[in-house]
């Protein structure tokens, strides 16, 4: 009877699985604010840490570098303003150092655009434009991140795992509940570091409610636009890879260097490197120090061929060219670290090297 009750459970379970897949899709750069990444730290190095992280952020980053924390607790906060202050992120994490071998870890994140004005009901009865009837709405998304960490019982290995909830917002319009979990690993072999991480190694489901009012409807079928229904989105999982050493130059400075891979299986995007269904992302990343309180960060990433779609001849022509525009960002981060405390800065797209607009990411870290 329990095997007969076992086989029944996993064909309800596949079942389940196969109905879901039926009515969903899957989405290209779905749930992408959380690859944005956390921590000035990370983002000064260019989001180069997979196989060097060793704080609480790795409940984001790489949750297997949570078993190499060094104090019980741990705090971490984050501010960051993209697109030169017109979306808001912000994250926060807690970790709790059960043993010598195992930490677990809460983190919230937070990527939101505020204030944006619903001119939807901007024209009154007669026609006439009245902006008291401007509303103001928010589109912000949110994800709860629950991980523990571990050290195994190699020599140099630990491993991690993150389960997360997800809520998206889009005023009154629209709201998507989902969730998901990550995979990751880290090997250390003298000073050499090994990192892997597998994102949404179960694929992450996203499901979309909307809300449109006959008001809403009417602007849709008048502008010529879809309507929007209720759906499952898919985020397929995703692999980052990375190896870093530490030099040690002299008794009071050194660095930290590490080169990492991201592959996304997706389809093909304007990666650097990119075949279908797979895209290939590099980026590196620099963290000098002088006596591990005073710290110089470096990096780039984000390396992608942007296409330029433009008009042939004249208007009646429907025929495009790509011209590829080659395109990086690269970073720059400063940190401090007194006592228990760390405060770090990062700068993006140093010099306009971009199409992207500068951010600046600010972080503070207290263990005790």
């Amino acid at each position: 009877m329990r095997h007969k009750f076992l086989l029944i459970n996993i064909l309800t379970v596949i079942t389940l699985f196969i109905s879901f897949n039926s009515f969903s899709q899957i989405v290209k750069y779905s749930n992408d604010f959380l690859t944005i990444g956390v921590s000035a730290k990370s983002i000064g190095m260019g989001n180069s840490s997979v196989a060097c992280v060793n704080d609480a952020t790795s409940g984001y980053i790489n949750p297997a570098g949570l078993s190499k924390l060094a104090k019980k607790y741990e705090v971490d906060l984050m501010h960051s303003e993209y697109f030169a202050g017109i979306a808001k992120y912000d994250y926060m994490s807690v970790s709790y150092k059960i043993n010598d071998s195992s930490v677990f870890s809460a983190s919230l994140i937070r990527l939101g655009v505020d204030d944006i004005q619903n001119t939807l009901n901007i024209y009154d009865q007669n026609g006439n434009i009245d902006f008291d009837r401007v509303e103001l709405f928010s589109v912000a998304d949110y994800a709860m991140l629950l991980s523990y960490g571990k050290k195994s019982k190699i020599k140099g290995l630990s491993y991690g795992i993150n389960t997360k909830l997800i809520y998206r917002n889009q005023g009154q319009f629209a709201n998507a509940y989902g969730f998901g979990a990550d995979v990751g690993m880290q090997y250390v072999i003298k000073k050499w570091h090994f990192g892997v991480m597998t994102k949404d190694i179960t694929t992450t489901f996203n499901a979309w409610f909307y809300n449109i009012s006959d008001d809403m409807r009417d602007v849709f079928i008048a502008t010529d636009n879809e309507l929007p229904t209720n759906s499952l989105e898919i985020t397929m999982p995703s692999l980052y890879t990375g190896v870093a050493r530490y030099f040690k130059i002299s008794p009071k400075i050194g660095f930290t260097s590490e080169l990492d891979f991201n592959f996304t299986f997706d389809g093909e995007r304007n990666a650097l490197i990119s075949f279908n269904p797979v895209s290939i992302y590099p980026q590196a990343g620099f963290d000098f120090n002088y006596n591990k309180i005073i710290f110089l960060r470096m990096g780039v990433n984000n390396f992608q061929n942007i296409p330029d779609f433009r008009n042939l001849k004249d208007e009646e022509e429907t025929d495009f060219f790509r011209d590829n525009t080659f395109n990086f960002i690269p970073t720059l981060g400063l940190g401090i670290k007194l006592f228990n405390f760390s405060i770090d800065y990062a700068l993006t797209d140093v010099g306009n090297q971009s199409i992207a607009l500068y951010s600046n990411i600010f972080s503070l870290k207290y263990e005790f």
